[in-house]
């Protein structure tokens, strides 16, 4: 599954849930509302009864000036808190605001206070008369059920609105996690309803078409900049071959003509790179079967003249036999920026290209590979370029799924070029 369709499914289920937890909340606080209101109301029934039989006896003692018997029989007068039963003097004397105690055995009390002063008081054991103490058990249970039915009821509920409300965001999810750079969706936002997620479709869609303008002008860009450049490179570089050949020059001339020669075909190597990353059938090319030595021999002699004048010795160790799975024109770009890099920062020393591993290795002598090497224009000390090589050849590699890297190693740095896409 994709990350788009994880996250799909995420949303969906924080949905359900939410949805299920907020109508197990309901669910629960109306059980407690319904137990409550039980509770309350036998109370309040116990409490009118006790109400009812003080008046009786109120008006019975103002006559008589005696209290008489209740006449329900499980009400009685006690004129001392002494006697009341189970330790309830002592736990009134300890909350004289309490009216309900509960006793040992099951025995539940009710106190009604008969005299202003509490001199006499009115008991009733209610243990017998309780409603709801035989039937909590029950109450529980048709409580409980109905929970978990609104519980299944709500996940069903939940899981139905949870996909109805995110299948258009879905949709929307999938087009632009299956969305590659050379297949933009175009024409996606109308089939959404006008609502948050149409906006998000539109703007989606607004910024694609922009993308797309942009990419393609830049690749259109590229592509005609590097064409236009290619014939007076080439002749600026025919003319600069022609001079050198055509006469005795002093050595400052020779030396000025020779830097000229140098810019030149860095120049028509960035161009080259250029040209292939703009190019549509380089972006779609399959991989070869490539061998790599004579593409190598190759690119060391185009690459040749950035050595003259210097000492170095280039040595070359990779078998006859090695063979790349790669693009050969997409190979013979980075191999010629890579080994062009090496030898333009060699200035004595041993250039070393061999196999290692499955990666080739091209070493030479020099400082390590700053860490902004691949930021564009970035340059070394001892560049003489525009900075763009490596930069370029990262976007290429990486365009190619070719893995490129640099290691700091103690005779200087080292490029690894793994030979199969």
């Amino acid at each position: 599954m994709t990350a788009a369709g994880k996250s799909r499914k995420r949303l969906r289920h924080r949905l359900m849930m939410a949805f299920a937890g907020f109508a197990l909340f309901v669910a629960a606080l109306y059980g407690f509302y319904v137990v409550a209101f039980v509770y309350l109301v036998e109370d309040r029934f116990f409490e009118a009864l006790l109400q009812q039989e003080t008046q009786a006896q109120q008006a019975h003692h103002d006559v008589h000036g005696a209290w008489r018997q209740p006449q329900l029989p499980f009400v009685s007068v006690h004129v001392d808190p002494v006697t009341l039963p189970d330790g309830l003097g002592e736990r009134l004397a300890d909350a004289p605001w309490r009216r309900e105690f509960a006793g040992a055995d099951g025995r539940h009390y009710h106190l009604q206070p008969l005299a202003p002063d509490a001199s006499a008081w009115l008991l009733a054991e209610v243990s017998q008369q309780l409603v709801v103490r035989p039937m909590r058990g029950r109450l529980m249970r048709w409580l409980g059920g109905s929970g978990l039915a609104v519980l299944a009821l709500a996940l069903l509920l939940g899981a139905w609105l949870a996909r109805r409300v995110t299948a258009p965001l879905s949709r929307l999810a999938m087009l632009v996690d299956d969305a590659t750079p050379s297949q933009l969706p175009a024409g996606f936002a109308d089939s959404f309803p006008n609502d948050e997620v149409g906006t998000l479709a539109r703007g989606l869609e607004r910024l694609i078409a922009r993308v797309d303008t942009f990419v393609a002008r830049e690749r259109e860009f590229t592509r005609d900049a590097s064409h236009e450049l290619r014939t007076p490179l080439a002749v600026i570089r025919s003319a600069c071959e022609r001079l050198a050949a055509g006469g005795p020059l002093d050595d400052t001339s020779r030396r000025q003509l020779d830097h000229v020669l140098s810019s030149t075909r860095q120049l028509e190597q960035t161009v080259s790179t250029l040209l292939a990353l703009a190019r549509e059938e380089h972006a779609a090319a399959s991989a070869e079967d490539v061998a790599v030595l004579p593409l190598l021999e190759r690119v060391i002699v185009e690459q040749a003249p950035l050595l003259e004048g210097r000492d170095v010795v280039v040595r070359m160790q990779v078998p006859a036999q090695t063979r790349a799975q790669l693009p050969a024109a997409v190979l013979h770009i980075v191999l010629s920026n890579l080994v062009g890099n090496a030898f333009a920062h060699s200035s004595a020393g041993e250039v070393v290209i061999e196999i290692d591993a499955g990666w080739l290795r091209i070493a030479n002598p020099g400082t390590a590979i700053a860490a902004d090497a691949f930021r564009p224009f970035a340059r070394g000390d001892a560049s003489a370029g525009f900075g763009l090589g490596l930069a370029i050849v990262r976007r290429l590699c990486e365009r190619h799924g070719i893995a490129l890297r640099f290691d700091a190693e103690a005779g200087g740095p080292a490029a690894r070029l793994r030979l199969s896409s």
